[in-house]
């Protein structure tokens, strides 16, 4: 993404439910212009700045942008101790996971994004979010996980999936392991996904976050080109 982008353009909150629990999203400026679609899906610390750049950077391409409240209001970690331990229990209850999910898929056709083309895009916990897109069998086009956790759990069996799927991984990222990595491409195999997974030299965990220490300016760049490129043919 580029460092650059300045925020000329205002994202708007979008209050929605999971039953009792309101939900607070963001969807940028071109909503209800019948345009492609994109689901963004945040890091384990809630809807952050990494998020919104990547809203705006979809929207001046040309796609509607939602980004997804998962924990809900009120519910937001103010530390990473307890964003790990939030984020944890969506990881291991994934079903509920999903239903967030697809409840701000909703609300990203509700806004004005065509539904037979829409993808998602996710960072870190997001990026675990995205696989589980595919997993779960979410009607979208595609998924691409940026710097995603890669494993699940080895009760679950692996199944068909007919989401194309980009993951963008690390090299160097110490959440990956090779079990992890070697388990998910059996995975999209034994599902007959069309798949590709591309792993960045030199990079750590939150390679593509410009507040990160991880941050690799060079990598984060190729990963978002990457990132376009398969929403770009996949969308079209």
């Amino acid at each position: 993404m580029a460092s650059g982008t300045i925020f000329g353009q205002k994202l708007k909150s979008v209050s929605y439910q999971d039953g009792a629990q309101k939900l607070s999203g963001l969807v940028t400026s071109n909503a209800g212009k019948k345009l492609p679609g994109v689901l963004i899906l945040p890091a384990w610390m809630g809807i952050d700045k990494e998020a919104k750049m990547a809203a705006e950077e979809l929207e001046i391409a040309g796609y509607i942008a939602f980004i997804a409240d998962i924990y809900g209001v009120g519910n937001n970690p103010t530390d990473y101790p307890s964003a790990g331990k939030i984020a944890g229990s969506y990881k291991q209850n994934f079903e509920a996971y999903q239903k967030r999910i697809s409840l701000a898929l909703e609300q990203l056709k509700k806004s004005g994004a065509n539904p037979e083309k829409i993808a998602v895009i996710g960072y870190c916990f997001g990026g675990t979010g995205a696989l589980e897109v595919a997993r779960g069998k979410i009607p979208v086009v595609g998924v691409v996980s940026i710097h995603g956790g890669l494993g699940k759990d080895a009760s679950r069996k692996n199944e068909m999936i007919s989401t194309k799927m980009l993951v963008e991984n690390g090299a160097d990222d110490e959440g990956v392991t090779q079990d992890n990595y070697n388990a998910l491409v059996a995975e999209m195999k034994e599902g007959k996904a069309d798949w590709q997974i591309i792993t960045y030299a030199n990079s750590k965990h939150t390679f593509t976050n410009p507040e990160s220490p991880d941050y690799n300016a060079v990598m984060a760049k190729r990963a978002w080109n990457h990132t376009m490129t398969f929403l770009k043919e996949i969308l079209k």
